[in-house]
């Protein structure tokens, strides 16, 4: 999900994970899921196979954690700004916040193909020997049409456009 943002100078692109469930959706969810699966279990353990309680209580923990991780995810921001100089590119999550800075005129965009069809793209932002990946909670259309975007804007070697002229 990309919010972008403009100035005359600068041009700054917020993205961020689509997390569409609520922390009340994920409560009612769990809820559900708990109660019946401990009912079921329930009547199981009263007809003699008792086993299975301890099972469905890992199994609701292995679920809440995965609830847990993938709720946390909404926390996580990332923030490209490009001035005329200089690309930065801001990574939040609820604890942390780390900044690299890149200078626009040697830095490139790269959209690295994956070695299997099973694993996702990788979108980075290098320039002299370091990297910053982007977007990594992007789907793959997205994070294509940021790195069509970011290339636009950054240009490539030794190429820095106008940011006036503004994204086409």
């Amino acid at each position: 999900m990309e919010a972008p943002q403009q100035t005359r100078d600068t041009v700054r692109i917020v993205i961020c994970p689509n997390c569409s469930l609520t922390l009340k959706g994920a409560a009612l969810f769990f809820g559900g899921l708990c109660f019946f699966c401990f009912t079921l279990a329930g009547l199981l353990a009263l007809r003699g196979m008792w086993p299975i309680l301890p099972f469905c209580g890992l199994e609701m923990l292995l679920v809440g954690w995965a609830l847990h991780a993938s709720l946390a995810r909404r926390y996580r921001t990332e923030i490209i700004t490009l001035t005329e100089s200089d690309v930065s590119v801001e990574s939040h999550d609820r604890a942390n916040c780390l900044r690299t800075v890149f200078p626009r005129h040697w830095a490139q965009v790269k959209l690295r193909r994956p070695a299997s069809s099973l694993h996702p793209s990788r979108l980075t932002i290098e320039s002299h020997g370091r990297r910053c990946e982007l977007g990594s909670f992007l789907t793959e259309e997205e994070r294509c049409g940021l790195a069509i975007r970011l290339q636009r804007l950054i240009g490539r070697i030794n190429e820095s456009p106008s940011l006036a002229m503004g994204p086409e």
